[in-house]
């Protein structure tokens, strides 16, 4: 689907989840296309990904360049098949993403061995700790590991000879997610930082840095004099309103803080208790029933909450026999 001149939209499928498929972006250039993250390396995928470079008269060899928004899965795990099929393409990400690819996608078992004490600290019974330690471990097999030709750190503009493409850092999603502006026809590809129907994941984990949330909020109001016209998401429909929805999803959390401020009003609970008593919007799933990685995410989305109202003055932190709990102040 072509969202403007020489910007064009492809939907890549998704195994196995809620979100169906991922958005990946090709920009036109005058030495060959540019692709905006790259979707999972599955043979569905791939076949999708050169299904629609044929239906634009391409073929992988057209792809002259990659840039990712960050290194989940879904948006890197193809990357390492299109540099073995075009090894001239170059790839470009994120300081903080590149750093973060031999931990996740290499010596993953120490990470998921960092992980399992951070979980048990915050209140996740012996019982449950190894399934959610290793909950997400089964994306490994979507993912061809490769390094970035080139890093960025934000406010680098990367050009086609077409477009060009001003480099936004935006952490909190993840740590080193960045968002692409064009700003002649005021286009924004967001990555998963800005969703049209859902908020993102803002978890706080042992590589999350100490305020994800705190990062995140900030990085959505970086944005929210931004001239959009067209706000270009990784999952879900295109829309236009950016400072509307910046405000809806600014509005969820601060919403969520205050469930959180009165769930732990009367005493001192740990993030994994609080996890169970607040409302998740998972179709009427029971928390008995939430998936290992589902229920991890709910976790460490709640520590992240709780942190970033620990840095905002609005609760306290308790520490007793190494686990940590916390209440309002």
């Amino acid at each position: 689907m072509e969202i403007s001149l020489g910007i064009h939209q492809l939907a890549l499928p998704i195994p196995n989840s809620p979100l169906k498929h991922i958005n990946c972006y090709l920009i036109e250039g005058n030495e060959g296309w540019l692709m905006v993250d790259t979707g999972w390396s599955t043979p569905t995928a791939l076949d999708s990904l050169q299904a629609g470079l044929k239906d634009l008269g391409l073929a992988l060899e057209d792809i002259a360049g990659i840039v990712l928004t960050h290194a989940h899965p879904d948006h890197f795990g193809l990357a390492g098949h299109i540099k073995q099929a075009v090894p001239q393409a170059e790839l470009v990400m994120h300081r903080w993403e590149s750093d973060l690819i031999e931990s996740r996608y290499v010596k993953f078992a120490e990470l998921r061995d960092k992980m399992a004490p951070m979980l048990l600290r915050h209140g996740v019974p012996h019982s449950e700790l190894r399934m959610l330690a290793s909950a997400s471990m089964p994306a490994l097999k979507y993912v061809i590991v490769v390094y970035p030709d080139r890093v960025l750190y934000g406010g680098e503009t990367v050009s086609t000879g077409v477009h060009n493409l001003e480099i936004i850092w935006t952490p909190g999603h993840s740590p080193g997610h960045i968002c692409l502006y064009e700003p002649v026809h005021q286009i924004l590809i967001t990555g998963d930082h800005v969703l049209g129907h859902i908020s993102p994941n803002v978890s706080y984990h042992v590589q999350s840095g100490d305020n994800p949330l705190g990062d995140y909020m900030y990085s959505l109001r970086k944005l929210l004099h931004l001239p959009v016209s067209k706000v270009l998401p990784a999952h879900g429909e295109v829309f236009s309103d950016l400072r509307a929805r910046i405000d809806q999803i600014l509005e969820h959390h601060e919403r969520r803080k205050a469930e959180i401020g009165q769930t732990i009003a009367s005493r001192p609970l740990n993030a994994y208790e609080v996890a169970c008593r607040i409302i998740w919007n998972v179709s009427e799933i029971d928390w008995a029933k939430f998936s290992p990685l589902l229920k991890r995410a709910a976790i460490t989305e709640t520590i992240a909450h709780l942190e970033c109202m620990r840095w905002e003055g609005r609760v306290e932190r308790v520490v007793e026999r190494d686990l940590v709990s916390y209440v309002l102040k």
